[in-house]
């Protein structure tokens, strides 16, 4: 959005790319050292780069605070898998093997991975689940 802002359509793209201070080519904008290889000297295309004028260098800068900004962790879970694992708890508490002989096990998940099922819930919603315990609890008790 940064350079979409900067852009010129008056300008071609090398003309506007330089003004912001960025590179046309990623190949010239590092220059390569010459090599020796096999005795032979090797040069670089011949191009020679003079000295480029910035005149917008906020497009960089932006672009640059941009991207030391953190990251955002977006880890959730699907909606399926919530309720599965829900439905899995509540039905047969910490049987694994009983939940994996359920019908509703439709993937056919082995009790190891219906158990890392749980814990990947466990990990990513631990104040969710300790209500979801409570609640199953709280269920238990109004029964008896």
């Amino acid at each position: 959005s940064h350079i979409r802002h900067a852009w010129d359509p008056s300008k071609s793209v090398a003309q506007n790319l330089a003004e912001m201070g960025l590179a046309e080519d990623p190949n010239l904008a590092v220059p390569i050292p010459k090599a020796k290889l096999l005795g032979m000297e090797v040069e670089s295309n011949g191009r020679e780069q003079g000295k480029k004028i910035v005149r917008k260098p906020y497009v960089v800068n932006e672009m640059e605070y941009e991207a030391s900004l953190p990251e955002k962790k977006s880890n959730t879970l699907s909606r399926d898998l919530i309720d599965y694992v829900r439905y899995m708890i509540q039905n047969h508490g910490e049987n694994y093997k009983e939940m994996a002989r359920d019908e509703k096990n439709y993937y056919q998940d082995t009790p190891k991975q219906i158990k890392r099922k749980i814990n990947v819930y466990k990990n990513f919603y631990p104040e969710e689940y300790k209500d979801f315990i409570a609640s199953l609890k709280q269920e238990k008790m109004d029964v008896q």
